[in-house]
């Protein structure tokens, strides 16, 4: 992550949020990144639509993040990116359900097409490319002005902007493109209030932790069921009850004792590791989670934290964008399929209703790292 070899090498690796200036958020300084649109690596074979719909609402879904993880010793792999997207329609975040994400990779040798042999330079380059361009370089393929995927689909009065769709389109158009359509301002102007917050995700090692031992400490009672739902109940619902309650508990307090430490991390990478889960209930089995095109099983790579809603602000009445955690599966073998990027899997694991409460009073206010 943040193209730091030797720390992929750290059984557990922390992603925080932090400011950044934007010409560090750009692809040839191979970010990782949250919100803001997608800094590419390969310029050629981007996903677009009906890819990057949801497969729910079958509209376009935003960029969330990206994680910079090369595969030491692997040439094929020397650059290496994954892309998350999601939904931006709350209806469509139903509890377990992971319909509303994508998750994307990309990867390239040393010795590319796209960018120089030697890696970038520490200090701001001296001429600066525009950020909000939407034809990426060398391959000269035309983005969408809004999210900035691939857009072939031009205004039809100004041809100067292109939209990976009508809806992008029509977007833009009630935003500001109609006051500005055949003018200079429109190739210039930001974008519409489409985007997530943006920022950088800068990384370090999770230290071993030696609470270990207080587990037990934490351990929290067997709960009991009211009155009312216990009647009626056999003595064996009563027990399957009790111990399925007393399980997710011990699940979701071990969760939060192991973030303690780090309370504001929002991803937590460790391929070929374990992802932490907030339930026990809801856990993917290995036929669960689907090989890859090539054959070869996925391996667990990263997983997104709550951590990471209170800066996304995406906060609403009623239905809301929330997951518990966010789980990436990757190719075991990282295949490459030409210059094409290549879809992995992501599984959506939810707080149930008790545990969402109490981790949204704990962590209910967004947090700057110091």
């Amino acid at each position: 992550m943040s193209g730091s070899r030797d720390k992929l090498s750290a059984e557990v690796v922390l992603g925080f949020l932090e400011d950044a200036e934007p010409w560090r958020l750009l692809s040839p300084q191979f970010p990782s990144k949250v919100g803001g649109k997608a800094a590419w690596l390969s310029l050629r074979g981007l996903p677009e639509l009906p890819e990057l719909e949801c497969e729910m609402c079958r509209l376009p879904m935003v960029f969330l993040l990206q994680v910079y993880a090369p595969i030491f010793g692997q040439d094929r792999c020397f650059h290496r990116t994954l892309f998350l997207f999601c939904c931006k329609s709350p209806e469509c975040y139903k509890c377990n359900d992971s319909r509303c994400m994508k998750v994307f990779r990309s990867q390239l040798p040393r010795r590319n097409d796209f960018y120089p042999f030697d890696p970038p330079p520490e200090d701001e380059p001296p001429s600066e490319p525009e950020p909000d361009s939407c034809v990426l370089p060398i391959s000269g393929l035309k983005l969408c002005w809004v999210c900035g995927c691939p857009g072939s689909k031009a205004c039809s009065r100004c041809h100067n902007v292109t939209y990976c769709g009508k809806h992008h389109q029509t977007l833009h158009w009630k935003h500001t493109h109609k006051r500005e359509c055949c003018s200079q301002e429109a190739s210039t102007a930001k974008g519409p209030l489409f985007l997530l917050p943006e920022s950088e995700l800068i990384t370090e090692p999770e230290e071993d932790g030696k609470e270990e031992e207080e587990e037990k400490e934490t351990e929290a009672e067997e709960p009991s069921l009211c009155p009312s739902l216990a009647e009626g109940l056999t003595e064996t619902d009563l027990e399957e009850m009790a111990m399925h309650e007393t399980e997710d508990n011990k699940v979701f307090q071990h969760f939060k004792k192991k973030i303690a430490p780090e309370p504001h991390q929002v991803v937590r990478y460790s391929r070929g590791g374990s992802p932490l889960w907030v339930s026990s209930q809801h856990i993917p089995s290995a036929q669960d989670v689907p090989p890859c095109l090539c054959g070869a099983q996925r391996t667990f790579e990263f997983q997104v934290m709550p951590q990471l809603l209170n800066s996304l602000q995406v906060d609403s009445t009623g239905n809301s964008i929330d997951w518990g955690t966010l789980a990436v599966y990757t190719c075991s073998d990282s295949c490459e399929r030409g210059d094409q990027y290549c879809r992995e899997f992501i599984w959506k694991h939810d707080f149930n209703s008790e545990q969402h409460l109490l981790n949204k009073n704990t962590n209910g206010t967004a947090h700057d790292r110091a």
